[in-house]
């Protein structure tokens, strides 16, 4: 986004003189207020819940000078607004933006005006459905330890948003994008594009896989001759999508040689010929995060970090929270911690990186994808028990029941008292409920968070 771009955009809005509405709240809807507001932009922000958040975020907000909602939306408000932002969080089909549609009003999102904000600093965007957060932290780790500012933002928890209003933003961001985040992105044009992966997820909100890959593409909505876009190689869906794309393609491989790939026979990671680290160095479990560090050593050479430095900081990474996170070792059985599986792709590559026999938690709110593809890798994968849990629970034993050993479970406490049960020393239990965390919990963190604490409390 050119300079002019940036003052065309929100000086038409301030030109309007009327309201941007920001419709949802949380880190994202507070963040985009707050920096429209230091724009000296007249904002109406509003959201559908209630409670003692929302009561904290909407007297932040009036203090900055917005007018708030909160356990309602304003529909005629939001339809004479001169435009909308969105968070990540709200449905595409709630009555605030088909009011907006319905007025013929941009809708955006968040991370789209953090972008179009932050003028002078660059960022590396990073999607696909599974290993995003793991390659957004490996990118920012290794380029911080090769000197490289930077810092990571977006679905990674941080709204862009927020680096927008700090006095001295980063030279450069590595942004974990979801596809809400895409789907209203229409200025979104990053220096180095990441697509780690494609598989099913998110079908409880959309109405079809190809809507689905279709706000994943939209990555690549601005791209041209100059672009650089890494990609994985192994994945047919990943390169179909990214064939005809304009700018330079740079792609990564566990299975062949590639730019940048996994020697498997030598347990080397290479950048071309050249050696990187071996796998020994390391220190995250499975094929998958060997992918992630792949992706991440790609960009870090693209932006001219040395391979030795790259390396180092390889070595001293560590497993992000809430992703094939090994959590304490009690009695022999080893404990780890993979909420952020939220879908059945993402399980089958958590369950792919154990080498023992594991008794599965799987459970939590349903997203639209049948269990009965984890049936084979389950039994291949020397899966002891599932142990279903939640609004799903009756949906997995369904789909999985007559080819497993599955055990029916009610409240979380009651999930891992059975988990206890039924492992045995030189076992693993494996939280990756491949659900959503919502009938139990507020958020995938959460329900880790609690996963932890009874765990280290056992």
């Amino acid at each position: 986004m050119t300079a002019a771009g940036v003052v065309a955009l929100f000086d038409q809005w301030q030109a309007s003189g009327r309201e941007i509405a920001v419709v949802g709240l949380g880190k994202s809807g507070v963040a985009a207020t707050l920096l429209l507001r230091e724009m000296g932009l007249p904002v109406y922000a509003s959201d559908n819940g209630s409670g003692p958040a929302h009561d904290g975020w909407a007297g932040t907000l009036r203090q900055a000078g917005a007018t708030v909602d909160v356990g309602d939306h304003d529909l005629t408000r939001i339809a004479q607004a001169a435009a909308v932002v969105v968070a990540p969080g709200v449905p595409p089909d709630v009555p605030a933006l088909e009011t907006a549609r319905r007025a013929g009003l941009e809708i955006l999102a968040e991370v789209d005006i953090g972008f179009v904000a932050l003028r002078k600093t660059q960022c590396i965007g990073i999607t696909g459905t599974n290993g995003k957060t793991t390659t957004t932290s490996l990118i920012a780790h290794v380029l911080s330890a090769a000197g490289i500012r930077t810092e990571t933002a977006g679905n990674i928890g941080r709204p862009l948003c927020e680096v927008a209003v700090v006095p001295a933003p980063p030279p450069w961001l590595a942004l974990e994008l979801s596809s809400f985040q895409l789907h209203d992105a229409p200025h979104l044009k990053p220096a180095v594009g990441v697509l780690t992966n494609l598989a099913p997820n998110h079908l409880d909100r959309y109405r079809s896989l190809e809507e689905y890959y279709g706000d994943k593409a939209q990555l690549f909505r601005n791209a041209d001759a100059d672009s650089v876009w890494v990609t994985n190689a192994d994945d047919a869906a990943v390169q179909t999508m990214a064939r005809t794309v304009p700018g330079r393609h740079l792609k990564f491989s566990t299975q062949r040689p590639a730019d940048a790939w996994y020697d498997r026979r030598r347990g080397r990671l290479l950048v071309g010929s050249a050696e990187a680290l071996p796998r020994t160095g390391l220190p995250l479990l499975g094929d998958h995060n060997v992918a992630n560090a792949l992706a991440a050593l790609l960009v870090a050479v693209e932006l001219g970090a040395p391979i030795e430095m790259i390396a180092q900081g390889m070595r001293s990474f560590r497993a992000i929270p809430h992703r094939v996170e090994p959590v304490r070792e009690v009695d022999g059985v080893l404990w780890i911690n993979d909420s952020k599986s939220t879908n059945v792709t993402s399980t089958e590559v958590a369950v792919a990186a154990l080498e023992r026999p594991f008794v599965l938690l799987l459970g939590g709110r349903h997203k639209g994808e049948p269990y009965t593809r984890l049936a084979e890798p389950l039994k291949k994968g020397r899966c002891r028990a599932v142990v279903a849990y939640g609004e799903a629970g009756k949906l997995i034993v369904q789909d999985l029941g007559s080819q497993l050993d599955v055990v029916s479970a009610g409240s979380f406490e009651d999930v891992l008292a059975q988990a206890r049960r039924l492992a045995r020393p030189g076992d693993a239990v494996l939280l990756s409920p491949a659900c959503s965390s919502y009938d139990m919990f507020t958020n995938y963190e959460e329900r880790g968070e609690r996963f932890r604490q009874e765990v280290l409390a056992l």
